[in-house]
């Protein structure tokens, strides 16, 4: 009987949200606006509130369905950031404005910045699967849209009641589906709707810390016992093969638009750091280095694979676009390209896989509008009919790769439903077999992997790499990083850093070398979240410079993006293929 293997890869990442490089805050105050920020606070409440919904979610369905086998890539920087929040909580002293919120005694008395803050936080969501569900938190915005429509003074009608029950329907809105079901504490506030006192806020926050403080260690138990995989990213999610060379971009985009600098400075040593602190921190957290690893946006060329080969990578995965591509170049003619693994003479050692776009596109982007048992049925007729069409000798390999934290808010019960459907479908597949990499990589008649004779640079987004290098904006962040690597280089030679100065450089430079400060530069982004990240993009390179004990350049003073502001906006971005 001929199988199918299927390997779900879920790529869990957040950037650093931190600004580590802000003064602190003054006593008596509660937020960034009251005074500016505490050293490492957070700007944007991302990690916290996906990893309370959705990373808690994504390994409660493997819990209740101990049958799946999958791949699932946490980011290090994403670890160090759900670490830094579990010691806050720890704690108690928070960094997040927005916790600290959750945690103040009396909202009847804070600061019009806190109230700001929380009017323009606490209804980023989802409203369709995440607010209107909820009459009493909608009824909340519906009197923030009334207000809205009046003077700002307007706002001072609003009570600490109001703020209370705000905050904590926020945080309710947020919780993971998995939770609700589970926990007697959200139920009994989620049944009670409003009214909420000090003390209410006081339990969910306990609650909300324990799911953070026990997270990291949920996930190494499921790898321990075998059913997870779990891979790994160069350190900060860096674009690895432009940082090698920005001429790669022209391989799938010959026309496209370059920075004025010819290269990153100090490229080829800023990759080899980056993997290698990844492998570090990897092992540190789960025991051991990861077997195999997704880049930074699925984003290779053939330069990045020999460093990933060199460094002990037994398995990467990259996007169809680029094996599409690749195959045109090289003119060979391949039908069934993506279900079988691929491997370069040059990469000894280390096996290509490549996802399948239309199959992760209908989950990260139209099953969330289909009734959860329909969705799962058509994405297994749809495997049916791969393994129909192969040979009879052939065992397709299937790559399903995704965020796995964005796409869920868009899905009723945050996936609940079209996960315990196809989990369960799965399961009992006759001709299905759920796989990690390493275990098709470690069986006795492992797939047989062809010669790629040439790669051609890109990414998981259309191929190409000009989601992070080619217009005005993007090419000018990459200067503006250029020219502070320039200047690190020089400081760093002339050894006037000790040594733990040094590794404060090295650390923020990472950070600043992060994909998604390029992925945000552009119109097509809400222009609120382009200008928070342009704002902390230059507060890091500032930040680089005063390390350095240099003064920043007055050009980090100037917004990357024409149009932006300073303004501490944000959206999350939906990570699937179009747009991750």
């Amino acid at each position: 009987m001929k199988t199918l293997d299927l390997v779900f890869l879920w790529h869990m990442h957040q950037p650093d949200y931190r600004d580590h490089g802000a003064t602190r805050v003054p006593e008596g105050t509660q937020s960034a606006g009251a005074g500016g920020m505490a050293p490492g606070e957070f700007v944007l409440p991302w990690v916290y509130l996906h990893a309370m919904k959705d990373y808690v979610d994504m390994a409660a369905h493997l819990e209740r369905h101990p049958l799946m086998r999958c791949v699932v890539n946490f980011v290090p920087v994403l670890l160090e950031q759900i670490e830094d929040y579990a010691q806050q909580f720890a704690s108690g002293e928070f960094r997040d404005p927005l916790l600290r919120m959750l945690a103040t005694p009396d909202l009847e008395r804070i600061s019009e910045a806190d109230r700001r803050l929380l009017l323009t936080t606490c209804f980023r969501s989802n409203h369709t699967t995440m607010l209107a569900p909820f009459p009493h938190y909608k009824r909340l915005h519906d009197i923030y849209l009334l207000l809205s429509h009046e003077t700002e003074t307007a706002y001072s009608y609003l009570s600490g009641a109001y703020f209370s029950d705000l905050v904590t329907w926020y945080h309710l809105a947020w919780t993971g589906e998995t939770e609700r079901r589970r926990n007697p504490l959200l139920v009994r506030l989620m049944s009670q709707g409003e009214g909420y006192d000090a003390n209410d806020r006081q339990q969910l926050l306990a609650s909300i810390g324990e799911l953070i403080a026990g997270l990291i260690p949920r996930w190494r138990a499921l790898a321990a016992r075998g059913q997870v995989e779990l891979s790994a990213t160069p350190q900060t999610h860096p674009l690895s093969p432009l940082m090698l060379d920005f001429r790669v971009a022209r391989e799938s985009l010959p026309d496209a638009a370059l920075p004025f600098s010819s290269a990153y400075p100090g490229g080829r040593s800023r990759v080899v750091s980056q993997i290698d602190a990844a492998r570090t921190s990897h092992a540190r957290r789960f025991g051991a280095p990861p077997a195999g690893m997704w880049p930074a946006e699925g984003a290779i060329s053939e330069d990045f694979v020999k460093y990933l080969a060199a460094a002990g990578c037994g398995w990467i995965a990259s996007g169809e676009g680029v094996l599409r591509n690749s195959l045109t170049a090289s003119h060979i003619t391949d039908p069934h390209a993506a279900y079988h693994p691929w491997r370069l003479e040059k990469a000894p050692g280390l096996t290509l896989f490549f996802r399948d776009e239309r199959l992760s596109d209908l989950i990260g982007f139209d099953y969330a509008k289909w009734h959860g048992r329909d969705a799962a049925q058509h994405l297994v007729l749809q495997l049916e009919a791969i393994l129909d069409a192969a040979t009879e000798n052939e065992t397709p390999v299937v790559s399903i790769i995704l965020d796995g934290e964005n796409a869920w808010e868009h899905y009723p019960y945050n996936g609940y439903y079209f996960f315990d459907d196809l989990y369960g479908l799965l399961a009992e597949h006759p001709r299905i077999r759920t796989r990690t990499y390493s275990d098709l990589l470690a069986q006795e008649q492992t797939p047989v992997a062809t010669v790629l004779p040439k790669l051609t640079a890109g990414s998981w987004v259309y191929g190409t790499l000009s989601t992070w290098i080619g217009d005005q904006a993007k090419n000018r962040a990459w200067d503006l990083l250029c020219e502070a690597k320039q200047s690190c280089d020089r400081v760093l030679a002339s050894r006037r850093l000790d040594a733990a100065q040094v590794a404060a450089v090295e650390a923020q430079l990472a950070i600043c070398e992060s994909s998604d400060w390029f992925w945000w530069f552009g119109d097509y982004n809400p222009s609120a979240a382009v200008a928070s990240f342009d704002n902390l993009y230059r507060r890091n390179l500032a930040r680089l410079y005063r390390l350095l004990q240099l003064e920043p350049p007055p050009q980090l003073e100037i917004p990357i993006c024409a149009g932006s502001s300073t303004a501490a906006g944000g959206s999350m971005r939906r990570a699937t293929v179009s747009q991750s």
